[in-house]
């Protein structure tokens, strides 16, 4: 997959945003946006959610070349505004291109993120606002690099194949083991983290 870093940094100055102003926004230093939109770093799921929404982009967007048309840029004082986003835009290819309707392991689209996470784009219908990802948490692999639990739109639907995860949702610990499936409202506060030592490995769905 192409690099997030250009293409947040281009969205990010296109509408008049400081570095300042986008970290305090996601809640992160500035040196680290910084270190993103020049590919030293690499987001966690956390702070993906948490970049898109507050530049008030898609995440597919983030994925478009860098020629491609993008929003027209707010003024500098103008509030930050927040947008739906879904984990298959942000796996999506280039404009134009789309996953048929079978999707071998060799031609999935994989996205590594930090702390350990790798999503795999398993499929997707057009105009169907649902994630349909295969999901890996490597051995201390966590959805929230700073701890923090997050939140989105949606409601997320998973099932464990192999592995443990433990699943913070509001001030609930949940241990989530193989064969035990989760369901909740994204919007609820939830943090996921691999405590063991191997892999965890699931299907998840979050619908929109």
């Amino acid at each position: 997959m192409p690099s997030l870093g250009p293409r947040i940094r281009q969205e990010r100055v296109s509408r008049g945003i400081s570095l300042r102003a986008l970290a305090r926004e996601v809640g992160v230093s500035a040196s680290m946006i910084s270190q993103i939109e020049t590919g030293k770093a690499q987001p966690s799921v956390s702070t993906l959610y948490a970049i898109t929404s507050a530049l008030g982009l898609s995440v597919q967007s983030v994925f478009e070349s860098e020629s491609t048309p993008s929003a027209a840029p707010t003024s500098p004082a103008a509030p930050l505004m927040r947008a739906p986003t879904t984990v298959v835009e942000a796996l999506g290819l280039a404009q134009g291109v789309r996953l048929g309707p079978l999707v071998r392991p060799a031609e999935r689209q994989v996205l590594q993120l930090d702390s350990g996470v790798t999503w795999e784009r398993l499929g997707v219908l057009p105009g169907q606002s649902v994630d349909f990802l295969r999901i890996t948490y490597a051995p201390g692999g966590t959805s929230s690099s700073d701890g923090e639990l997050m939140h989105h739109t949606g409601s997320e639907y998973g099932v464990l194949l192999s592995g443990e995860l433990l699943l913070t949702l509001g001030f609930e610990d949940i241990v989530v083991r193989p064969g035990d499936a989760v369901s909740f409202d994204s919007s609820t506060p939830h943090r996921y983290r691999n405590d063991g030592t191997e892999p965890a490995v699931g299907i998840w769905f979050v619908a929109y």
